[in-house]
């Protein structure tokens, strides 16, 4: 069963915690902080497997995680990695973001390698909070979630060669006598439910072998979706060349084999112009038969010159099939093999560029709600473990040296107001803006002093000040001394 569809979801491992831990040995009583970081998750990974031909696998899960990283430990030991995770898909499989709808990436080639969802990086141990006036710091980083998305996935199959034609053209039986594949064979139509693949050999030789596709058969209204339009014609865009097989004779039904022809010529037009465009073979099949014989001079003096190529067959006897083969596998060294159906621009890398990691946005929202958003601020939040306070402390002065605060502060934020950040809403807390105010009017108190004495003894004069309180207080000190000696 042939599966071209599915929809998964991906999601990297969480990095480990970090760990608040401080050294306790005997002898060492004042044993300084040891806490190690925590592991970073695993990355999730789609790879590309030659021998898959289907994502049928994919209906039975649907769920991939990749393994976390595990938690720091004391002794300075860090929590291991976690295992990444490859997801195996079949060559030709476009992966798109189910969210937006735009293609990620397209997966061509056997080995190759993308990483769908990165893991979260690991909390870092008290050993990296350690200050000349914090010598025993209990903080610590929770771990960094990983990156998590659903994505669609679509087969489109790669083949150099793509069979068309009306349903019961004869399009399997030429697959079964030019290839090893065995298709279902039947005198009705819509014998073919699912694409086709054999591997033709010419000549004996490696170097002259092709994959061709049997397309199940296309009707009118095809490109509109009338049917399985769509889910046929996807498999048509990644060959090479294609070759349009019409029953000659008419069938039981006795059609125009003109008629046929023209039918999915304008089918495949309406779907896509590329492939329109893609060079052609025409195989009249079923010569065998007397009434495909008398159609002859009429099909060449319609279709002639419309085509490269035209090749008169019976997939049934075998009758020019192999001088049909050798005609393709000629062609094929002159078109290149170019299966990548995204241009390069159309490629997505999750990436994160620098100037966007640190950039912020905050607004106000509502009269007493204000929201905040940006890459490196989201990360602490995620990382922060709010019941430690001086976790939670830190969190503040990164709102502060970022500028976050002082913006909020000229929107008018007012104490009790709530902050939104991510899922998280913060109270905007009192204590913290006067501490604040105070160290802004300090700041400003210092500057002013530091202006004032420039302006009116030099620029050096702050200094030389300083210099002169020094030698006021060093004579003092040797008078007191010397009064005490006497």
């Amino acid at each position: 069963m042939l599966a071209d569809r599915a929809k998964i979801y991906v999601a990297g491992g969480n990095g480990g915690r970090g760990v608040a831990s401080f050294r306790r040995e005997k002898f060492v009583p004042m044993g300084g902080p040891d806490g190690g970081d925590g592991g970073h998750g695993g990355n999730v990974y789609l790879r590309v497997v030659d021998d898959l031909v289907t994502l049928l696998p994919f209906k039975y899960q649907a769920h991939f995680k990749a393994q976390h990283g595990e938690a720091g430990k004391g002794r300075k030991m860090h929590g291991a990695k976690g295992e990444h995770l490859y997801v195996d898909v079949p060559p030709g499989t476009i992966v798109y973001d189910d969210e937006s709808g735009e293609p990620i990436v397209d997966l061509t080639e056997p080995g190759q390698t993308f990483l769908i969802a990165k893991g979260g990086r690991g909390g870092l141990g008290n050993t990296h909070f350690t200050t000349s006036t914090h010598q025993a710091p209990n903080i610590y980083e929770l771990g960094e979630p990983g990156i998590d998305l659903w994505i669609q996935l679509e087969l489109k199959l790669i083949a150099d060669v793509g069979l068309v034609g009306f349903p019961n053209a004869g399009k399997s039986t030429l697959l079964a006598a030019a290839s090893a594949a065995r298709p279902k064979i039947a005198d009705y139509p819509f014998t073919t439910l699912e694409p086709n693949l054999g591997v033709v050999e010419v000549r004996g030789r490696r170097g002259d072998a092709f994959v061709m596709a049997d397309i199940p058969g296309l009707i009118e209204g095809a490109a509109e979706g009338v049917g399985l339009g769509h889910e046929f014609l996807r498999h048509v865009e990644r060959t090479r060349l294609l070759v349009h097989v019409i029953d000659g004779s008419g069938g039981l039904e006795e059609r125009d084999p003109v008629g046929d022809f023209n039918l999915v010529d304008e089918e495949l037009e309406a779907y896509s112009a590329a492939i329109a465009e893609k060079p052609r073979f025409l195989a009249i099949n079923k010569i065998d038969l007397v009434e495909a014989r008398d159609n002859l001079t009429y099909i060449h003096e319609q279709i002639d010159g419309r085509v490269e190529r035209v090749f008169e067959i019976s997939g049934v006897t075998g009758e020019g099939v192999k001088e049909l083969m050798e005609a393709v596998a000629d062609r094929l060294q002159s078109i290149p093999r170019d299966v990548d159906l995204l241009p390069p621009d159309e490629h997505r890398v999750y990436s994160l560029d620098k100037d966007d990691e640190y950039r912020w946005e905050a607004e106000q929202i509502s009269p007493h709600h204000y929201e905040v958003r940006g890459t490196k601020l989201e990360r602490y939040l995620r990382m922060t473990d709010f019941t430690n306070e001086q976790a939670a402390d830190r969190f503040q002065r990164i709102l502060e040296s970022a500028g976050v605060s002082a913006h909020l502060t000229k929107l008018g934020i007012q104490p009790g107001d709530t902050v939104h950040i991510l899922d998280a809403e913060l109270v905007w807390d009192q204590a913290s803006v006067e501490a604040e105010q105070r160290e802004a009017e300090r700041e400003h108190r210092r500057r002013t002093h530091r202006q004032r004495i420039e302006d009116t003894f030099g620029k050096d004069a702050d200094r030389s000040a300083t210099r002169r309180r020094q030698q006021r207080r060093a004579d003092q000190e040797r008078a007191v001394k010397a009064e005490r000696e006497s």
